[in-house]
């Protein structure tokens, strides 16, 4: 949004919000001080709200005990104590609202550079789908490889690999592009030191969770971890899961699952997400069970 386009709505917002006297126009008692708008010029965009840390944003006025109600602020990004005016939102946090809605709304249709795979040594590969709106129509096709992409995966195989780690773009481009490279150098050296060999990684474009079944299915390994962006919410665009499936194939339980989800800046580090699936990784390996049945395992 640039400087016009926010002048002129907050323009429409303060015009909605002058009281009106029934019968006649509303006149103020006494003349308003006139803000000189700034001089605007094409291409001049105003501050990123984005980037202000919703954890400190404390706008209600006259607050009871604002230092005990920001000490509990500061452990969530919900939008808590944003104040009101009137009956209304403040402005900001108006914006606010409609700058982080507008970023979810992005990173589902925007997509992965397209380097991103060659520049980080991932296999490129890509779904039956063929346009992001066949990938958010069509989940089906999101989970399986045509022939030329099976094949390709199957090239670099030359044998079954314990581990297979595979990266999807999913339903956040942004949070792949923030997250997954660190994620995955943790992961695989957590892997590593423990002895436990993983083939040769995989980009997946138009990726649903369930294409790691399917590359089990081609690969053979015993165990697949999708690292995959997730739906975007109003707290973050970017927030990404693993997905960890023992025995991986083609109609496998969604069940069978063990998930480690809000894996982004203001929840689990990418690093430290990681490193615990490595952790995750090798106790699902000793255990042979992934999902429901690991914590039916660990329960008895």
């Amino acid at each position: 949004m640039n400087k016009e386009e926010l002048t002129a709505l907050v323009a429409e917002i303060l015009g909605q919000m002058q009281p009106q006297v029934k019968a006649s126009d509303y006149r103020a008692t006494q003349p308003e001080p006139q803000k000189q708008s700034p001089a605007l010029h094409d291409g001049d965009f105003v501050p990123d709200i984005t980037a202000l840390d919703l954890r400190k944003l404390y706008l209600t006025d006259h607050p009871a005990d604002k230092e005990r109600f920001a000490r509990m602020k500061a452990r969530t990004p919900a939008r808590l104590g944003s104040g009101k005016a009137g009956p209304r939102y403040k402005t900001l946090t108006m914006l606010r609202f409609r700058a982080d809605h507008a970023a979810a709304q992005d990173a589902v249709f925007s997509e992965v550079d397209t380097e991103f795979a060659k520049k980080n040594g991932l296999l490129p590969t890509k779904t039956c789908c063929n346009s992001k709106d066949e990938y958010l129509t069509r989940p089906d096709l999101g989970r399986k490889f045509d022939q030329h992409n099976a094949k390709a995966i199957k090239g670099v195989i030359d044998t079954p690999p314990t581990v297979q780690i595979v990266i999807g773009d999913g339903l956040s481009s942004a949070a792949i592009e923030a997250n997954a490279m660190d994620c995955y150098h943790a992961l695989a050296d957590g892997l590593k030191t423990r002895n436990i060999s993983t083939g040769q990684p995989i980009f997946v474009k138009y990726c649903r969770v369930g294409a790691g079944d399917a590359v089990g299915d081609i690969t053979g390994c015993e165990l697949v971890a999708v690292l995959v962006g997730e739906r975007p919410g109003l707290v973050t665009d970017k927030s990404m899961s693993i997905y960890i499936t023992y025995r991986p194939r083609t109609g496998v339980l969604e069940s069978s699952r063990t998930v480690i989800s809000n894996i982004h800046a203001q929840g689990t580090p990418a690093v430290e997400a990681g490193a615990y699936a490595a952790e995750l990784i090798e106790k699902i390996l000793r255990k042979k069970v992934s999902g429901v049945g690991l914590h039916l395992e660990e329960a008895q």
